[in-house]
């Protein structure tokens, strides 16, 4: 049985979702897995979404480990974080406090579900760190929102989600799965026809995240990113694919670029919409 530990910071909705899909597919035997702990980077009663968050872990059994990143750095008077340059000292010092917190419980495997801290060595050094991605192998890294209009901006035919293992290059580590989905043809091509002619720029100006082939890219690969985690941790609970000092095995065979779940992926979808 796979050891997955479980990084969510407990925004919101989506983090409930992750967390209520790989349970739901453990009790229902798809996944023969045990979630050994939940670590999240907030406490109680710091924001009230977390906080459902965490009732939520409460509800499963499911062992909850907490650390404020926030109130660490305050203790230690640590400088924020900024986007884009290096992460201050106290973040590995963070990491490896966390590490101490988790140690003692079983976990073969971590699994990143809507977790908002950068990781640093002491943690992904601990155990092999998987963390979703919203974009195929050959699409860019960044944000979701910023990976959408990047792929509206470069006219692609086709999406993806990813999932990799983190490393100390943001979003470049080696990746272990990932499923792909059409952007053209159907029911899309009209909402492409409506921004002929029009830059990124000017439809981020006039609609923002409102328009329609926004919100149509954005549905599908969201649609396809919890099916995509519990697919992923059955490969590795079946041995499909296995980790030998951070390649990605499938047998023999070290996989370079992902291993393709895609069919497995869409199955799943049809499935959820006959129910």
């Amino acid at each position: 049985m796979l050891q997955v530990g479980w990084f969510a910071t407990g925004r919101g909705e989506g983090s409930q979702k992750l967390l209520r899909a790989a349970v739901d597919a453990i009790r229902d035997r798809r996944l023969d897995a045990q979630i050994s702990f939940v670590f999240s980077n907030r406490e109680r009663g710091q924001f009230p979404a977390t906080d459902e968050f965490f009732d939520q872990v409460a509800s499963y059994g499911i062992p909850l480990v907490t650390l404020s990143d926030s109130r660490f750095r305050k203790e230690r008077n640590g400088d924020v974080a900024r986007a884009g340059g290096p992460l201050p000292v106290w973040r590995t010092e963070y990491d490896r406090a966390v590490v101490e917190m988790i140690a003692p419980f079983g976990c073969d495997i971590g699994m990143l579900a809507g977790y908002m801290l950068i990781t640093t060595a002491p943690l992904y050094e601990w155990r092999p760190l998987l963390n979703l991605h919203p974009s195929a192998p050959d699409q860019p890294a960044g944000t979701w929102q910023e990976v959408t209009w990047k792929l509206i901006e470069q006219r692609v035919d086709h999406g993806g989600v990813r999932i990799h293992l983190a490393t100390d290059v943001l979003d470049e580590g080696p990746i272990a799965t990932y499923c792909t989905y059409p952007l053209r043809g159907g029911t899309i091509d009209p909402l492409w026809h409506e921004i002929d002619g029009r830059s990124v720029p000017e439809i981020r100006e006039s609609e923002g995240d409102a328009n329609g082939l926004f919100q149509e890219i954005r549905q599908r690969g969201a649609a396809r990113e919890l099916p995509l985690v519990v697919e992923t941790l059955r490969a590795f609970s079946d041995e499909r694919l296995t980790l030998e000092r951070g390649r990605i095995m499938a047998g023999e065979t070290k996989i370079v670029g992902g291993y393709d779940l895609t069919p497995e992926i869409e199955a799943s979808i049809a499935n959820a919409a006959l129910v």
